[in-house]
């Protein structure tokens, strides 16, 4: 258990000190992150760093500004108040003095021509894409950088919640990399408590067959 431990370090942060985060701290978290596995080796997987305290309230900006355009045309209040109320969790990375972007970049699914040339069922096509894997590429470079940045002292917060803003942040920070969007962000920075607990996990029991 003793050698797994900077896996139970990590946690979601969601508040943070003014602390600085040096540059060189966050080059090696990201170089670990791209440590991680991906498909075909593309690694197709792209960090922006924002650091500017100006820009990352600008996209907070964004982020509100695009949600209010969504639901002004929803007649459904309810919808309307269920949407806006989880508005502040999809902008925590402005409690942090760091927000990095993790874009995801295309990836080609093994087979998938042969599926279409061979008049593959559109129920055979979900089948087939459905596992997402260039999409599992981003979720390992994901856990590794804040399996990292954990380990290094820093608190972290997986977020996809503005992820419908995507374009609109892309377009704000400037970033445009063909065939990249926006896949998951997350804050950097040095947790506000001392003492950082996750929710209970299911039982290994209730998550795994063995067959033998």
């Amino acid at each position: 258990m003793n050698n797994l431990n900077f896996i139970y370090k990590r946690h979601s942060v969601r508040k943070f000190k003014d602390n600085d985060v040096p540059l060189q701290d966050i080059s090696k978290i990201i170089e670990a992150a791209t440590y991680a596995p991906s498909g075909k080796n593309l690694q197709n997987w792209h960090f922006v760093v924002v650091r500017n305290r100006e820009k990352i309230d600008g996209m907070v900006n964004v982020i509100e500004k695009k949600a209010y355009e969504i639901v002004e045309s929803v007649n459904d209040e309810e919808l309307k108040k269920g949407f806006l109320r989880y508005l502040k969790y999809a902008t925590i990375f402005k409690n942090a003095p760091v927000t990095i972007l993790i874009f995801a970049g295309p990836y080609p699914t093994t087979g998938l021509d042969v599926f279409k040339a061979k008049g593959a069922t559109d129920e055979e096509i979900e089948n087939l894409l459905r596992p997402t894997p260039g999409i599992q590429n981003i979720g390992a470079t994901v856990e590794n950088l804040m399996l990292a940045a954990a380990n290094m002292g820093y608190g972290t917060c997986w977020m996809t919640s503005p992820n419908f803003a995507g374009k609109e942040i892309s377009n704000f920070i400037g970033f445009m990399k063909e065939g990249y969007y926006l896949a998951a962000i997350t804050p950097l920075g040095i947790p506000e408590e001392s003492e950082l607990t996750s929710p209970p996990r299911k039982p290994v029991d209730e998550v795994m067959t063995i067959i033998e």
